[in-house]
């Protein structure tokens, strides 16, 4: 369900005060998970470092990242960049972002999707040309409430059916507009990872190598930042979560 994504949303205090995730079972990164390495994708540039940039500095850049858009569509009035141009820089960015988490641009496949109309469709073929049975496919979840990420969730899930591939979702907005103990998001198949001091601090200068996103573009309203310190504070906790099947 899309979801308008307005206001300040809730507040990181409330959620480090809910007990509900220490009680979540951790997820387990054992051998047959190092040794196929896992499909991490990314909606937008910056959601794979958001939402699961801890886990894959842990598994030291052990996995492949496929950005599906490249993002244009953040600011679209800007009176700053082109949507040509803040493309091409989101993504400079993302290399940039990945290499600090051990992934080599080589690792990095941008799909080119445009922002705000992913083709399902052509995304479920490109996913399923490279999963496998057993393979983890690590995307945003399918309730997220931002329409790219849902329909990212929606077509990783088909191709992981088709495949025998293990979908894990991750929410990044649903930090926004839920509560904790919401009744529309799947609590049940939570699953905590919990992240090392140093898989906790790349994750962080990763996310702060998204310039064009955590800081203004410029004294417009239009080019404000997209990712400010009150969003930024739900995606620095020393745990991050996915949902199993």
């Amino acid at each position: 369900m899309v979801r308008p994504i307005v206001d300040a949303g809730t507040d990181e205090s409330s959620w480090r005060a809910w007990p509900a995730p220490a009680g979540w079972p951790v997820l387990t990164l054992d051998e047959r998970v190092r040794a196929v390495p896992p499909l991490v994708v990314a909606p937008h540039p910056d959601d794979e470092v958001l939402g699961v940039g801890g886990l894959v500095a842990m598994l030291a850049g052990g996995v492949e990242i496929a950005v599906v858009t490249d993002g244009e569509a953040s600011h679209p009035d800007s009176t700053v960049h082109s949507r040509a141009a803040l493309a091409a820089i989101r993504r400079a960015e993302t290399v940039t972002a990945c290499a600090l988490l051990g992934v080599a641009p080589t690792a990095i496949d941008h799909l080119g999707h445009p922002d705000g109309r992913v083709d399902e469709g052509a995304l479920v073929e490109a996913l399923t040309g490279r999963l496998r049975p057993g393979r983890w496919c690590v995307t945003t979840w399918r309730g997220d409430g931002h329409p790219d990420h849902e329909a990212v969730g929606r077509a990783a899930e088909v191709a992981c059916r088709r495949t025998g591939a293990t979908l894990l979702e991750f929410p990044v907005w649903t930090w926004h507009w839920a509560r904790p103990d919401h009744p529309d998001v799947p609590w049940h198949r939570a699953r905590r990872i919990d992240l090392t001091g140093a898989a906790r601090s790349a994750k962080l200068a990763a996310v702060d190598a998204f310039r064009s996103q955590v800081l203004p573009l410029g004294p417009a309203p239009a080019d404000a930042a997209i990712l400010p310190p009150h969003v930024l504070a739900r995606f620095a906790r020393p745990y991050e979560t996915v949902f199993v099947p």
